[in-house]
């Protein structure tokens, strides 16, 4: 893909052994919502349902705008499939405006529940949740996120295409875990991404 404004996000980090359910092997967007104040503040959200701040809305917009901006090309969007929660939902329905495009609402890409930690500064225990050594009090395991999140993106990209999925940042660790990529690794808040399979991997390509 040669995209002006695209970037490769590297992948820092060794990815781990992954079960056998893997994504279907058809490109996509993803767009994680725009900023919060928890987000900014630095705090776990998990699931509860913080509303995007000043900065998110306008990275809301950004994104609708470079999105619009591929019509008429390979990878203009064609569909729009979005987590409920607020931040999400009003992500997706800006770049629905600009796209002229409705949104299916899935409740399977929610973000993952971090029981305590939610509203908690963020720690280092992120490697290991995901390693299964370590799940918060109340939280959704790894495990069960990650067979949670491979039907649901299964379900949006069987969808004439390419779809556009807007949903969160520790969700998108599992997607990377199902892509056989190195699974600890931010996404940023309200950039595009254009997810293409390859023969043995997938390449990431963020897109401003």
């Amino acid at each position: 893909m040669h995209t002006a404004g695209a970037t490769r996000i590297p992948d820092t980090a060794t990815a781990p052994d992954a079960p056998a359910e893997r994504i279907e092997a058809r490109p996509f967007w993803f767009l994680r919502h725009g900023e919060t104040d928890w987000n900014a503040a630095g705090l776990s959200q998990g699931r509860t349902d913080i509303a995007l701040n000043a900065r998110g809305l306008a990275q809301a917009r950004e994104a609708a705008a470079v999105l619009a901006g591929q019509a008429g090309g390979a990878q203009r969007v064609t569909a729009i499939v979005a987590s409920p929660l607020v931040r999400a939902r009003v992500t997706a329905e800006t770049a629905a405006a600009a796209l002229a495009l409705p949104v299916a609402f899935d409740p399977d890409l929610q973000e993952v529940c971090f029981g305590e930690q939610e509203g908690q500064p963020m720690g280092d225990w992120y490697d290991g949740w995901i390693a299964g050594d370590y799940t918060p009090a109340g939280a959704e395991p790894f495990a069960v996120l990650r067979a949670r999140i491979v039907p649901a993106i299964n379900r949006a990209v069987a969808r004439p295409g390419p779809v556009l999925v807007v949903a969160h940042g520790a969700l998108f660790r599992a997607v990377r875990s199902a892509m056989g990529l190195a699974v600890n690794v931010r996404t940023p808040n309200g950039l595009p991404m254009w997810c293409e399979p390859g023969d043995d991997s997938w390449t990431l390509t963020a897109v401003s």
